[in-house]
């Protein structure tokens, strides 16, 4: 794998999925990002095995390939680069050798065929809620969730998507908080989604900069 992508791309990528890794895992390549490159795009994912995020950005592909490699700490070196240029070349044995213009680092990874395998999104069978909406939801439920990840029944927040309604409802036992928008969805049938504390805190601030008319998709499925 060899790539060349701008700095403040990967800067952004990467800081999209670090509330996602999980720092204490005993399982030691959830604690990586891994990176795919093949296409013309840079493809970052991230998991705990219970939420996932996937995002890329362009890139020019000198060689398609993948690799794992730690995340908080490849940030942390992304982030101090010079505003220019960075190029990252996989070696034998998962080593990455990464430049911009007069800085080498080398890092070691973990090969990418090792990381779990992500759901793969299905559109024709997502439902497409507006951003607005959705913001709106989570400011007004998510401080009701628990905190306490005993009651893995309540450490989320229950999303009830309808033709012309979106409902988001939490609790901790003690205080319940609920809210609705009216907006037209489009789907056959009312669905309910149980939507994780983590993921929840993860969609609030991926919605914090987007626009009210853009989207968010849903989907349910085996993954």
């Amino acid at each position: 794998m060899e790539i060349l992508v701008r700095r403040n791309d990967l800067v952004k990528e990467l800081q999209l999925v670090q509330g996602i890794v999980e720092r204490k895992n005993s399982i030691p390549i959830l604690q990586n990002v891994l990176a795919e490159a093949r296409s013309g795009e840079l493809r970052i994912s991230a998991t705990d095995l219970d939420v996932s995020l996937r995002s890329g950005c362009a890139a020019q592909v000198v060689e398609d390939g993948s690799v794992t490699l730690g995340a908080k700490k490849l940030y942390e070196i992304v982030r101090s680069l010079p505003e220019s240029d960075v190029s990252v070349k996989v070696e034998r044995d998962a080593w990455a050798k990464i430049r911009c213009e007069r800085v080498e680092i080398k890092m070691a990874g973990l090969p990418g065929e090792d990381f779990p395998t992500l759901p793969e999104a299905r559109p024709a069978k997502a439902i497409d809620v507006p951003v607005g909406v959705l913001r709106a939801l989570i400011q007004r439920t998510a401080f009701a969730i628990t905190a306490e990840d005993a009651r893995y029944y309540l450490a989320g927040a229950l999303l009830v998507l309808d033709k012309e309604a979106a409902a988001m409802v939490a609790t901790d036992g003690h205080r319940l908080a609920w809210a609705q928008k009216r907006t037209v969805l489009k789907l056959a049938d009312a669905t309910r989604v149980l939507v994780p504390r983590k993921a929840i805190t993860e969609l609030a601030r991926l919605v914090e900069d987007m626009g009210d008319e853009e989207t968010v998709s849903f989907q349910q499925g085996d993954g």
